[in-house]
């Protein structure tokens, strides 16, 4: 099953920035994503005509590190030789990267945003390398093989057709009641954990959805005028959309039925939306 496949998977998300024009050429120049639409107000950005990213100008918003919210987003490249390009573009640009991980599922390095959000660029092993505990799946935090990943051919002109969301990792308050709010209310299944993380798929992933104590233990609710996270977009099969309560409309100009969005709030105050995934989305 490919990634953005699963019954529920990472649509999109919208970032509260202050800054629109610079936060905004940051994710086309360095991340390599396209501009969709956007105004003023707002910048809808992507690989083709995928929307991944909307960033939503308030000048007035506060930068509250501490707080719940985002720990990065996290892009999936379709082939480690497309991680191994944008490295090597990025180090030529005088790039630099806050952390590279070899997580065994995964290869990952990572970076922040001019406004701090944090991003994660990677590029998964093939399914039959990872390593299964009963149901949970092995995940560590190894150092990278950087020089190898130097060594693809080509090189990066941009987000490789495929490229998708694979993950989005958030700082939460209390792991318990991420875990009651995510596997209980949505429905993700828990697949790993650590002391004081753990992570939630669907579909066998090896994670859609992490959450972490690690620099927000304790956590309340986000600030309302907080910076950072302002939505995230979960794609569903039809069997989930209906299942957490999205109601079954008709358009007789279409051939199959959809579904209107739901949208439910975590115990931080993260707005969770639920989106039928077209029916022609591209797998990655």
């Amino acid at each position: 099953m490919a990634t953005s496949n699963a019954p529920l998977s990472i649509d999109h998300i919208a970032l509260t920035v202050r800054d629109l024009d610079t936060v905004g050429d940051f994710y086309e120049r360095v991340i390599g994503l396209e501009k969709i639409a956007g105004d003023g107000e707002s910048r809808l950005l992507g690989e083709g005509d995928r929307p991944l990213i909307e960033l939503r100008r308030d000048a007035q918003a506060r930068s509250l590190p501490f707080e719940a919210g985002l720990f990065h987003t996290a892009f999936l490249l379709p082939h480690r030789d497309d991680l191994g390009r944008w490295l090597r573009r990025f180090g030529e640009a005088g790039g630099r990267l806050e952390g590279a991980s070899d997580h065994l599922v995964s290869e990952a390095v990572y970076l922040r945003d001019p406004e701090g959000n944090g991003i994660e660029i990677y590029a998964d092993r093939p399914r039959t390398d990872w390593t299964f505990e009963g149901q949970m799946i092995v995940m560590d935090t190894l150092r990278l093989d950087i020089q190898s990943l130097l060594q693809a051919p080509g090189r990066w002109s941009g987000a490789p057709d495929g490229t998708v969301i694979g993950h989005v990792h958030l700082q939460v308050g209390d792991l318990a009641a991420a875990e009651a709010f995510y596997a209980g209310e949505l429905g993700f299944d828990l697949v790993s954990e650590l002391p004081a993380a753990r992570f939630f798929s669907t579909g066998g992933y090896h994670h859609h959805i992490g959450t972490n104590v690690w620099n927000s233990r304790g956590a309340g609710p986000r600030s309302p005028d907080a910076a950072g996270l302002s939505e995230l977009v979960l794609a569903a099969t039809p069997e989930e959309a209906a299942r957490l309560g999205a109601k079954t409309v008709t358009d007789p100009s279409f051939t199959a039925p959809s579904f209107t969005d739901r949208s439910f709030t975590d115990p931080w105050g993260n707005r969770i939306a639920i989106h039928p995934r077209p029916a022609n989305a591209a797998a990655a």
